[in-house]
């Protein structure tokens, strides 16, 4: 029989035994956490404050820098406050609230990324009716839909994981509480509800690579057609990043979820994967949506110049 036992609490992954790597860990994950908070709340500043920045364009791009600015602080400031403080320890309700709060903004950020997808389709492929289909209570309720649509999967993710009766250990195999990690602690091998959520999660994901394609093919048709290399060139830029990271995210994401659950698991692939779709994104959206937008850049000129925003 297995030594099944009400848990009080999770040990997350200890990076390293000695001191000096701890507080390197520490530093490597203050550093990235540190550039996704200004960057995302730089954007979600200059949009808010800024009457030129009002499109829906901006108005989904700032929901994005919201939801990143959540989203990676759910998990890095945990991590480095247990490196610093030689713990490696959450509480249950800790562990509970942390991956409803993971698949919440996952699931969120994945939603709101395809409805960026179809903003962009709009707005290249049928420009003179862009501010008819796109307008204010048509964007509102996309990233409503988006956020509730997360809440849904974050709910109904955690209600069935933290039913599962789990053993005696409790050491968690990665810096965060995870889905895969927690299911290796189960000592059932049945979970029904589990794997219900999981298919609808699939076929999330599924519809939402279908609705991307659909909405980058006559993307990419429309911009190849622009006579000017100047237009087709800001075209992409605009595009192709949004695509690369939206590919990055769904790839790794669902590696995660789908890898066969072991209970011997390999910590450092696993480790690596769960960086690139909770740490990447957030850290590099401000980059790629940002830096290169000429409306952003004047609008921060004028911020560090101290002018009025018109």
């Amino acid at each position: 029989m297995a030594n099944v036992t009400m848990m009080t609490g999770f040990l997350l992954l200890d990076f390293a035994n000695t001191w000096e790597i701890q507080v390197l860990h520490a530093l490597f994950f203050l550093m990235i956490y540190l550039v996704s908070l200004i960057g995302n709340l730089l954007i979600f500043t200059l949009i808010s404050l800024d009457k030129n920045l009002q499109s829906p364009m901006y108005f989904f791009l700032k929901n994005l820098s919201f939801l990143d600015l959540c989203f990676i602080s759910t998990t890095l400031p945990k991590s480095v406050t247990n490196s610093l403080s030689h713990s490696r320890s959450i509480s249950f309700m800790g562990c509970v609230l942390q991956f409803f709060l993971v698949i919440l903004f996952a699931a969120s950020e994945l939603f709101l990324l395809t409805t960026m997808s179809y903003d962009r389709y709009v707005a290249i492929c049928q420009p003179l009716h862009y501010k008819i289909i796109m307008n204010k209570g048509m964007c509102v309720k996309m990233a409503t839909v988006s956020w509730l649509g997360g809440g849904l999967f974050g709910a109904f993710y955690s209600a069935c994981t933290f039913t599962l009766p789990f053993c005696s250990s409790k050491e968690l195999h990665q810096f965060f509480c995870d889905f895969p990690s927690l299911l290796r602690l189960s000592c059932s091998n049945i979970h029904i509800g589990v794997d219900v959520t999981l298919a609808f999660g699939v076929i999330a994901g599924i519809f939402c690579f279908i609705l991307i394609s659909i909405s980058y093919g006559p993307i990419f048709s429309t911009v190849l057609k622009i006579q000017t290399t100047e237009g087709r060139s800001k075209a992409f830029s605009t595009c192709l990043p949004h695509l690369i990271v939206l590919m990055i995210f769904i790839i790794t994401s669902i590696t995660v979820y789908l890898k066969p659950s072991q209970k011997q698991s390999d910590s450092i692939l696993d480790l690596l994967l769960s960086i690139f779709y909770t740490v990447v994104p957030p850290t590099l959206n401000p980059l790629i949506y940002s830096l290169r937008n000429k409306d952003i850049k004047n609008s921060l000129r004028n911020l560090i110049a101290w002018k009025h925003f018109s």
